[in-house]
């Protein structure tokens, strides 16, 4: 049983590597290259080497993210690190023997679509465990070692890309450049977080009991409760009350159906909202095969 798990752990996990590598070399061979067009990242420093050298993109692809996978051997471990590697060599092979058509000379169109196929591939590379692109192990490393926070890093980074980018290339190139890094950035993040986004619910009611026997029983939803107090108000700030504090996760759209039901309850109750990346278990797995 234990070799049937790790199977189908593992075969999922190659299924994204694989289609991610793929795809990002979709991203690249069809629209990026053919139109002398740079990214941001890893990928992008490849791009920079490739058009002013004229190395072969697969070669610079794998060469550039080797010291990156060598670092993640050390922050994220040896696994990791070879999952990488395996990934970006099988990336340089698709770059080597597909046979990618270029689909356009629009410089709009090879912006924003390249950004996407490139951004979907090393989304997918991501939910297989691994890195198409190293630079944010840099900047994980970094941040180990400055006050700086890892977006802040990677911005900076960027921002030297795109300014040589600049200078050899022109502003032009350097600005469809920073198109393409920000479709590509948002579509890694639509890939992992997944197409649903789901909400945390936070309810302080007096009305609490009601409310969570509407919740857990008529919704359906899995609730958590935690013990609070209320009250402390200015004018009489001594005065308060024991209270059970609801907590809940949904999708989005069934936000404003929870929010209008416990207000129903409870016109004044306080509720408030977070967005959080991820979400799974406890009710949740299992009503995902229809309601979310």
């Amino acid at each position: 049983m234990k070799i049937i798990d790790r199977l189908s752990a593992t075969i999922p996990d190659i299924a994204y590597t694989l289609a991610g590598a793929v795809t990002a070399g979709f991203g690249l061979m069809s629209f990026l290259v053919p139109n002398k067009f740079i990214d941001g990242g890893v990928t992008g420093i490849s791009l920079l080497i490739h058009e002013l050298y004229h190395l072969n993109i697969a070669y610079v692809i794998i060469a550039a993210n080797i010291p990156f996978v060598i670092l993640g051997a050390f922050l994220l471990g040896r696994r990791f690190a070879l999952r990488t590697l395996a990934t970006v060599v099988l990336l340089g092979l698709c770059l080597l023997f597909i046979p990618y058509p270029v689909i356009t000379s629009d410089k709009l169109i090879a912006s924003i679509f390249g950004g996407f196929f490139l951004g979907l591939g090393v989304g997918l590379g991501m939910r297989g465990g691994c890195s198409l692109d190293g630079i944010e192990v840099l900047a994980l490393y970094a941040l180990k070692r400055s006050s700086f926070t890892i977006s802040e890093i990677i911005l900076a980074l960027n921002a030297i890309i795109f300014l040589v980018a600049a200078m050899f290339f022109g502003l032009e190139i350097a600005l469809y450049a920073m198109l393409t890094y920000y479709v590509a950035t948002r579509t890694i993040d639509y890939v992992i977080e997944g197409l649903e986004e789901y909400t945390s619910v936070t309810i302080i009611s007096g009305q609490s009991d009601v409310i969570k026997r509407k919740l857990a029983v008529e919704l359906g939803l899995g609730i958590t409760v935690y013990k609070g107090e209320r009250g402390f108000l200015k004018d009489s700030f001594e005065v308060s009350q024991d209270c059970d504090i609801v907590f809940t996760v949904v999708t989005r759209l069934e936000v404003r159906r929870l929010t209008n039901t416990v207000r129903q309850i409870d016109h004044k109750a306080f509720i408030f909202t977070n967005t959080i990346k991820e979400a799974a278990g406890g009710v949740l797995r299992r009503k995902a095969g229809h309601n979310h």
